[in-house]
């Protein structure tokens, strides 16, 4: 850990120091964990992924790996990085809108590629190079919006977590159900919510909102979200502008 708080294997992964560790194995690198630790997770999951399973799947110890990296969950932020990759450069022109907008789809698909994400706590603040970057480009979006730096932030904090949600909830609707048996959602709850105690499902229900028998698409429900979130956002710009 350097004086500032910054974990030796964060340090290293910025380029501000060789190794995290000293003594290593020939032929180990922080590089090598953190690819092979995804690789694990993209097979397995996230539970597959341990620093015993990475020292066998690297012909090595555990203990040897602490050399490069101090804790899981210095692991988990690097696995992170590698995993969202690079953010892409933004359109040229436009404004604030459709850069977010752009942001945001191209974080889900970052996470729909690489659903074991999805899995890992996000607790902390980003702190290695990729994650920073993709900060970096949302914060920037929001150059010309006249938010205070503290407000565009909770911007980022919320178009964020909107797209994780969903994408959880994606990731969740792709996988395969196993020995779970399907459920008519619609016909199901015709029969279950009764008009007298749940008279708005049961309207939902009368208007052909809740049918089984209409097709479910996935990227205009995460459009309108998406498209609602702005929404929020774009009254908090106006707001902000009235005020000056």
């Amino acid at each position: 850990m350097d004086d500032d708080g910054v974990p030796a294997s964060v340090a290293a992964a910025w380029g501000l120091r060789d190794r995290p560790g000293y003594g290593p194995r020939p032929g180990l690198s922080l590089e090598r964990i953190v690819d092979t630790a995804v690789r694990v997770a993209a097979a397995e999951g996230l539970a597959a992924v341990s620093m015993v399973r990475l020292g066998k799947e690297l012909g090595t110890s555990a203990m040897a790996l602490y050399r490069y990296v101090a804790a899981k969950d210095e692991l988990l932020d690097l696995m992170l990085d590698a995993g969202v990759g690079t953010p892409p450069e933004p359109a040229p022109g436009g404004g604030w809108r459709p850069r977010l907008e752009a942001w945001a789809g191209a974080y889900l698909a970052a996470l729909l590629a690489n659903p074991w994400m999805l899995q890992v706590p996000t607790a902390a603040p980003p702190i290695t190079p990729n994650q920073i970057a993709w900060l970096e480009r949302c914060l920037a979006a929001l150059g010309d919006t006249g938010l205070a730096e503290r407000s565009k932030l909770s911007v980022v904090m919320l178009l964020g977590g909107f797209v994780r949600s969903w994408a959880a909830t994606a990731a969740a609707a792709m996988r395969a159900p196993g020995d779970r048996p399907r459920i008519d959602y619609g016909r199901a709850l015709t029969r279950l919510a009764v008009p007298a105690r749940f008279p708005a499902i049961a309207a939902a229900i009368a208007a052909g909102a809740i049918d089984d028998d209409a097709e479910f698409d996935p990227d205009a429900e995460f459009a309108f979200g998406l498209t609602r979130v702005l929404d929020g956002i774009a009254a908090l710009v106006d707001g902000t502008h009235r005020q000056e």
